[in-house]
């Protein structure tokens, strides 16, 4: 065992998960660090990606330095994409320097990019400790689409997807997820492009709400990249005690929701989470969300061969978002190894997008995007160094 007098610096600061009673990660903390031959444990340096402006101005305030410079900061890094402390030729070099020594700017590390022959590229990063998660970048959609991931692995062990079949790793943090967004800039050169966002990559984003919710307000602010929550969509199993709380922020995402099915039963199979929150009291909440006048909740439907396919099916859908603004977009399957189902016909697909058209629903067909590189909705799964779960593990193993 190191004495605090001998200690081992390390490169990077490791993060500590927070539990709740039931064992569920609920939160990441910095972990404390030993400091080589200093006699006692110092805490490492904040990480300014990690904060808001107002809590940046408090840092800087702090620290003896005068709040505006905390703006000119936030600018340089959200808004240029400068990360290195001595480019930023506007402060002092003083200024600079002293503040290299007391704040760090945390970026995800680019380890792969793979491209689609479709043109979309799948990016795999490596986290300040080493946990690898994966975002996607998804052109002409018909805008620009960020696909980012909120967790490391998935604790909604859905029955259709791989990124289910690594189980919770932990959850990311808001630096984390807006990290993800500033590696993607970086690498398409997009800085003064527009995109949109969707929370749809590995995890349950409302599985880890205060930090999905944080770095949407970093990523809105008008002093950095200026991401309009319109251009922004959250997709949830329907996780309800957060999806009512998300009902009253002021700065609010359009609503995507992973239904999957038209029966308790069905549902309670495909998406076990439906067993704590079951189909009706989900759609009531949605029924209760505030939906703008223009704007609709879309209804995400993954189709399965004989599974939940049908005429009935379809028939039920429709009957089950009646009172609702509503659209569907039905997703049929992109097989992989470690999943059972198949993916149904085209013909099945197309007469089941009709009935629910024929009864007023706008619905729509969700192209597959990335396939050929494992990119597409529900194929996220990575293969860490470290410790992997079992059902990492296991479907790892069933891939080809």
């Amino acid at each position: 065992m190191l004495s605090r007098g001998n200690a081992i610096a390390q490169p990077r600061p490791r993060r500590k998960a927070v539990l709740d009673a039931q064992g569920t990660i609920k939160d990441c903390e910095p972990e404390t660090w030993l400091t080589p031959g200093a006699g006692m444990l110092t805490q490492y340096r904040h990480d300014l990606v990690e904060m808001e402006l107002p809590e940046l101005e408090q840092a800087l305030e702090s620290m003896g330095h005068a709040r505006f410079h905390a703006r000119q900061l936030f600018q340089w890094v959200h808004k240029r994409g400068v990360i290195d402390f001595g480019e930023m030729t506007d402060l002092g070099r003083d200024l600079r320097s002293n503040l290299a020594a007391s704040l760090r700017i945390g970026m995800p590390e680019l380890v792969r990019k793979e491209t689609s022959s479709d043109g979309t590229t799948k990016f795999l990063l490596r986290l300040e400790d080493g946990q690898l998660i994966e975002s996607v970048f998804i052109p002409d959609t018909p805008a620009n689409t960020f696909c980012l991931s909120t967790q490391v692995g998935c604790a909604m062990k859905c029955g259709f997807c791989l990124t289910g079949k690594m189980g919770i790793i932990r959850n990311l943090t808001a630096g984390e997820i807006v990290g993800q967004v500033h590696v993607l800039v970086r690498e398409l050169h997009m800085l003064q492009s527009r995109f949109n966002i969707v929370l749809m990559g590995m995890g349950e984003p409302l599985h880890n709400y205060d930090a999905v919710m944080k770095a949407l307000r970093i990523l809105a602010d008008e002093h950095g990249l200026a991401v309009n929550p319109r251009r922004v969509t959250l997709s949830t199993v329907g996780v309800l005690p957060a999806l009512e709380r998300l009902a009253t922020e002021p700065l609010m995402p359009n609503l995507a929701i992973s239904l999957h099915a038209t029966t308790e039963d069905q549902r309670d199979m495909l998406v076990p989470i439906n067993r704590k929150y079951g189909l009706k009291e989900l759609l009531d909440a949605c029924r209760r969300f505030p939906v703008k006048r223009r704007e609709r909740i879309t209804f995400e439907y993954v189709m399965l061969k004989d599974v939940n396919d049908t005429d009935e099916d379809a028939r039920r859908l429709v009957r089950l978002l009646s009172g609702i603004k509503a659209k569907v977009n039905l997703l049929p399957l992109n097989e992989a190894a470690g999943i059972r189902y198949e993916r149904p016909s085209d013909a099945r697909v197309n007469r089941f997008a009709q009935i629910v058209a024929e009864r007023g629903v706008t619905v729509s067909v969700r192209k597959s995007r990335g396939r050929d590189i494992r990119a597409a909705c529900g194929q996220l799964i990575t293969e860490s160094t470290r410790q992997k779960s079992p059902g990492q593990r296991l479907a790892t193993l069933m891939q080809v």
